[in-house]
């Protein structure tokens, strides 16, 4: 797992939102950007992690942020997960895993004794020239968006 590090250029990439529509880094230019990557849709902590940031929405908008919600879900996951919990923000169906790769968060996991490969919980902060200025690794679910503004 190569994944990104503080002070890294976050390479280009494209994947599909939600709804279908195309979505690049290249969007945020000159905008400051959260990705944050979680596991599986309309899951606990999952839930947890997007509601809290959904719900300190504004200040992150206020700090100058936008904010991309990714998972390996398909579109239709992801669209009921956005509809359920009225997210003001996209979530990409990163089916193909091009930007879960590019940020190397997939790799191996343990989950009640057993051993996978899957999507590690991080989080990204890119700032307005695309260099990474943070990576949290371990993400409180409940209180995200407190470990972004801090």
């Amino acid at each position: 797992m190569n994944t990104l590090k503080e002070g890294d250029k976050v390479p280009a990439f494209t994947s599909k939102d939600q709804d279908g529509n195309s979505i690049s880094l290249s969007d945020y230019a000159g905008k400051k950007l959260i990705v944050f990557f979680y596991p599986r849709a309309n899951t606990p902590g999952c839930t947890a992690e997007a509601c809290n940031l959904r719900d300190n929405y504004v200040e992150l908008q206020k700090q100058g942020y936008e904010l991309l919600g990714v998972s390996e879900d398909t579109q239709s996951k992801q669209l009921n997960f956005k509809n359920k919990y009225e997210f003001p923000f996209p979530l990409l169906a990163d089916e193909d895993h091009t930007v879960i790769n590019t940020f190397g968060v997939w790799g191996p996991k343990k989950f009640m004794g057993k051993e996978y490969d899957g999507i590690h919980r991080k989080t990204f902060i890119i700032n307005e020239k695309g260099i990474l200025t943070k990576v949290i690794d371990k993400v409180k679910t409940k209180d995200h968006a407190a470990q972004i503004l801090e």
